[in-house]
């Protein structure tokens, strides 16, 4: 099984991803992020951003069945999918792969989201602020299928553990 964290950044991700590992047995994290970092460095820099690579979300799609085969349990994904035709393309070869998929959305308020990036402290942080806060025009655009393809869950002052006991009620783990 997997269960997807979207949202933007700052909706609180990570923080309940962690907070997830740590409540449901043999779960891991799998950050497709990586999936697309190791492709930096056979296809180079990309143009835009490494989900628009179609190798990108073929791979994510098969990590992700490979380690299911190899350890079983429940993968925890965070990762931004803003564009409906790469969810679409995530979702159905997942459920190709006999993968149920529980797929949430984080997500807050914008000025909390502003204030979440603008004091986050994570060494990476400084260097991505502003690119983070570039991207929010593109998560409200994507919001009105993100509200159809997701269940919604409000992060906005709900500490990380109530967000990952509202995600363990509603996947029913």
């Amino acid at each position: 099984m997997i269960i997807w964290l979207n949202g933007t950044f700052g909706a609180g991700k990570t923080t309940t991803a962690k907070e997830l590992t740590a409540r449901i047995p043999d779960s891991r994290l799998f950050d497709a992020e990586k999936v697309g970092e190791m492709l930096w460095h056979v296809l180079g820099t990309p143009p835009r951003d490494f989900q628009d690579w179609p190798p990108w979300r073929g791979l994510v799609v098969e990590t992700a069945r490979q380690l299911l085969d190899h350890v079983g349990g429940t993968l925890v994904i965070t990762q931004t999918v803003l564009k409906e035709q790469y969810w679409q393309e995530l979702s159905t070869g997942l459920t190709a792969a006999g993968i149920p998929v529980h797929h949430f959305l984080l997500h807050t308020d914008h000025d909390t989201l502003v204030h979440r990036i603008e004091t986050d402290t994570a060494p990476e942080s400084a260097n991505a602020r502003q690119w983070r806060l570039d991207h929010l025009a593109a998560y409200t655009e994507a919001l009105p299928w993100l509200r159809t393809a997701a269940d919604v869950i409000d992060t906005t002052g709900i500490p990380p553990t109530r967000v990952a006991e509202l995600v363990i009620e509603r996947h029913g783990a």
